[in-house]
């Protein structure tokens, strides 16, 4: 991957999330960076659009494996870094099997950045990790970071003058990361889903993160005084000729535009010409199906769905723009444990799976069951009882359309 290029620098991308659209500026930027350049990610580059629903995967992993050296794994996309080219590019220095305590992904690449041997090493955070849909971190087990982190560099001191860290953890974790393994020289982080974009020094540790969402990158390199680095958003717009292979990704992107700008059904007024308030709608939807369907309660969990800039028509680019995730609502169990405390059932899944909308509010006392998103009742309950016959999707068409057709 690297064999022919001569590297003076480390452009990482954090969270893209599928944002494919248009192709050109992430495609041509990177493609140009890679001259001299070596290209990482630090997770979730799947998940959160309808290029990832339509596409299944198959764009995202092909602009990974036509651009990038080395990829952190996210909580979006787990299996896909598990296929065999992508594994290879993989690396995460703190999940393991948990039958043999094999490494799950290569610890760690050792890479000459401006002749300096440079380790690139990765991690995930234990929120994150917790965040894997259950059935795809089955028979994986996660270990302290920092522990990995040192571990590792004990192994490898003798064999590398720097120390690069691909973190999956969130940006004030990854502060403390930094205090704690002070012989990192960069650490680009990923999965805070913040606005905070300047770097940050921890003593001799630089922390950046590029933008998320395809919107921008970071950038670290080598100076006399030491690692410095910046960010910077990709161009508007970006020309440039491109291989065959992501030539033919930047076509089956424009397909996959044609399908997502199919108008599906008029937006009722109140949701039309303006930015979806994502809490008003989910609280709208929990409080008709906690009353249509009858159930003792709705917990919804904010992160399930995205915001996005409506018009007239809702269409189908909308409608997986805000239900990017494909979540079917399910009836699930209430554990004994929660059933007379409400108030820590929904601090366990706050902590699992950020802000909740529920019905009623307050959840009442002596609940044996609530209607959730199968994520929520898989992931952070451990229990499903059965599926409510309705997707998360087509509930969410029925509020902002009333059902009309166009």
């Amino acid at each position: 991957m690297t064999t022919a290029r001569s590297l003076r620098q480390i452009m990482a991308t954090t969270d893209v999330h599928s944002a494919l659209g248009a192709g050109g500026p992430l495609l041509g930027h990177l493609h140009q960076a890679r001259a001299d350049s070596l290209l990482v990610d630090c997770g979730d580059f799947f998940e959160g659009t309808g290029y990832y629903r339509l596409g299944r995967g198959a764009l995202e992993r092909d602009i990974m494996l036509a651009l990038y050296d080395v990829v952190a794994p996210g909580n979006h996309g787990w299996p896909h870094y598990f296929e065999p080219d992508l594994h290879q590019r993989t690396v995460c220095a703190n999940v393991f099997e948990d039958s043999s305590g094999n490494a799950l992904f290569r610890r760690l690449r050792i890479v000459d950045i401006a002749g300096r041997r440079t380790a690139v090493t990765a991690v995930i955070g234990q929120q994150a990790f917790k965040s894997i849909p259950a059935g795809q971190r089955s028979g994986h087990r996660f270990s302290d970071p920092v522990h990995a982190l040192r571990e590792l560099m004990l192994t490898h001191h003798h064999e590398v003058d720097s120390w690069i860290l691909l973190s999956h953890s969130g940006f004030e974790q990854d502060l403390q990361l930094a205090e704690a393994c002070p012989f990192l020289d960069v650490v680009f982080a990923g999965h805070c889903h913040s606005e905070h974009t300047e770097p940050e020094r921890v003593g001799s540790t630089i922390v950046l993160k590029g933008q998320e969402l395809a919107v921008g990158y970071a950038v670290a390199e080598r100076s006399p005084e030491g690692w410095v680095g910046r960010t910077a958003s990709f161009p508007d717009t970006w020309e440039s000729v491109l291989p065959p292979r992501l030539e033919a990704v930047r076509e089956q992107i424009a397909s996959i535009d044609a399908q997502l700008a199919e108008p599906l059904s008029r937006l009722v007024a109140t949701y039309r010409n303006r930015p979806l308030d994502r809490r008003a709608l989910l609280r709208e939807l929990a409080d008709r199906l906690c009353s249509g369907l009858g159930s003792e309660a709705v917990v919804l969990n904010e992160t399930a769905v995205r915001t996005t800039l409506l018009g007239e028509v809702l269409t189908t680019g909308d409608l997986l723009t805000i239900e990017p995730f494909d979540n079917e609502l399910v009836e699930a169990q209430v554990a004994p444990a929660f059933r007379k405390d409400p108030a820590a059932l929904l601090t366990h899944l706050t902590e699992r799976a950020g802000p909740l909308i529920t019905s009623p509010d307050p959840l009442p006392a002596g609940l044996t069951s609530l209607l959730t998103t199968d994520y929520l009742a898989d992931t952070c309950l451990g229990s499903r009882a059965h599926p409510a016959g309705l997707s998360l999707g087509s509930a969410i068409r029925s509020i902002l359309t009333n059902g009309d057709d166009q």
